[in-house]
């Protein structure tokens, strides 16, 4: 992997950089998906599961809203997760109890509750270049990249800081490294299967790597792209009870 001196990068603008990479990972219209979770050790399945997601984008916060709901595993089917701003909120319908819940927290493998709702990066993190690199991408091919170290703007967001590798020319995400408070890495994530999805060519497929075992992989696959005109009520605490498919 090779560095280049960061002064000939002098006039890129990392912020734009980081903008335009997460307009790649999230469309700017409301939109639903659906996120099936595969866990591995070893290259052998050790769990499933299933989710459905709809976002929309709020501008009083400049983030994301994201309700996801547990299609599977059976034992959580019908349970919900509600992202408002970095705040997570768990809601069984059965019991009708709600709790907030940490994005940090694992929900299936690698894939944490953070990480299965939709993240505005360039609003939540303070982004700086690091250099310019040659990193192979999650099928193994090069890329000439931007490193960016994104640092946490607040203490509520999934990650304290993240090294984010964008290719240039396309501003797709390549690769992120995620690490915890004290330095110690987390997880590697890789972005790939790009696929044209509502009039964007996204990634349709993240391939998530423990940090201290990397026989331990999640794969998080993103299928059936939709454009919806989801209600108001759904990204409330308060309206999670009215909720139907």
């Amino acid at each position: 992997m090779a560095t280049c001196a960061l002064p000939a990068l002098a006039n890129v603008k990392v912020e734009q950089i980081l903008a335009a990479s997460d307009a790649i990972r999230n469309p700017a219209v409301p939109f639903t998906i659906n996120i099936q979770l595969t866990e591995y050790r070893n290259k052998k399945v050790e769990q499933e599961g299933y989710l459905s997601t709809y976002a929309k984008m709020n501008p009083e916060r400049g983030q994301y809203d994201t309700l996801v709901r547990i299609v599977q595993p059976p034992r959580d089917t019908g349970k919900m997760m509600l992202k408002n701003g970095n705040e997570i909120w768990f809601y069984d319908p059965a019991t009708k109890a709600g709790m907030r819940i940490s994005p940090q927290q694992r929900l299936l493998g690698q894939a944490s509750n953070g990480d299965v709702a939709t993240v505005n990066l360039a609003r939540d993190y303070r982004a700086e270049l690091a250099g310019e690199e040659t990193v192979a991408d999650g099928e193994r091919k090069p890329r000439n990249s931007y490193r960016l170290k994104l640092t946490a703007n607040n203490a509520s967001v999934s990650y304290h800081a993240i090294d984010y590798w964008v290719e240039q020319g396309t501003n797709r995400p390549i690769k992120a490294a995620f690490f915890s408070e004290s330095g110690r890495l987390l997880k590697t994530a890789y972005y790939r299967r790009y696929e044209s999805q509502l009039g964007q060519e996204r990634p349709t497929e993240t391939v998530i790597i423990d940090g201290v075992d990397p026989q331990r992989v999640t794969v998080m696959r993103y299928l059936n792209y939709q454009a919806k005109d989801i209600p108001d009520a759904w990204l409330e605490r308060s309206g999670l009870a009215q909720v139907k498919d």
